[in-house]
């Protein structure tokens, strides 16, 4: 790609600049999901002042905003606590199900914020469902093209397989990309409501200590947001680099 093409055309441009914030996306995204391991474990080991478990906060959340039909299940691992709205269950990792630490807790009441959501109908959580399996179709697509469009000329934006790859690749990643921003503001909701639940029930010192858990786990879906934004900036650039291509 000759230099000036950058000060001339606006795909090679578009593709400098991609190339240029690759490695700065990345290390947010590293230190994204070091941060939140980090703040966790730190949180984790501070008690709450109530000896109540995550559970009990979640059953006590649940109840508050008028929820009763919601399962509770184990799930194996650390930060692996989910809520599953086709089932209506909420799952709970062996490290927060029936510990008492902050960490936990912000963790666990994290996961009813989405069956909250879930149960007020919220406009981005059921937009994010309806995505599922849109987004899983996509993912399962997703390395047949690269690998395939590799092969058969994928790089090259200047032969028609390779056009053709690169259109299936943006399809594919524009699904990833709006299933990834759809998926930001549902989590920062099910933040917000766990935290103005837990700020009425606890010291404002422990309240405060969860809100950074919380926030810590939030930029890890930031920091995915902007590597998916990327690698959909790249497949479009490439695909604009061949267009006038005689």
């Amino acid at each position: 790609m000759p230099f000036s093409y950058l000060f001339t055309e606006p795909e090679y441009l578009l593709y400098g600049i991609t190339i240029v914030l690759f490695l700065p996306f990345l290390l947010f995204s590293i230190i994204a999901s070091v941060r939140v391991q980090t703040v966790f474990n730190k949180y984790n080991r501070i008690p709450s002042e109530s000896g109540i478990s995550a559970q009990g906060y979640v059953r006590n959340f649940l109840a508050s905003s008028g929820l009763t039909n919601i399962k509770f299940a184990a799930v194996r691992g650390s930060l692996t606590d989910n809520f599953n709205p086709t089932t209506n269950t909420i799952s709970l990792s062996d490290t927060v199900r029936n510990s008492s630490a902050l960490g936990a807790i912000g963790v666990a009441c994290h996961e009813a914020g989405h069956a909250v959501q879930h149960s007020r109908k919220y406009f981005f959580s059921s937009l994010r469902l309806k995505l599922v399996p849109v987004v899983n179709f996509a993912s399962r697509l997703m390395w047949p093209i690269y690998i395939i469009g590799y092969i058969f000329g994928f790089a090259s934006p200047y032969t028609a397989i390779g056009r053709a790859f690169l259109i299936a690749g943006l399809v594919v990643m524009g699904a990833t990309l709006l299933f990834s921003l759809v998926t930001l503001p549902t989590e920062f909701d099910a933040s917000r409501r766990a935290y103005n639940y837990l700020k009425t029930c606890m010291l404002p010192d422990e309240a405060a200590a969860v809100k950074k858990v919380l926030r810590a786990a939030a930029m890890t879906y930031v920091a995915s947001f902007m590597i998916t934004s990327l690698q959909f900036l790249r497949i479009l650039a490439l695909l604009l680099m061949g267009r006038d291509r005689k």
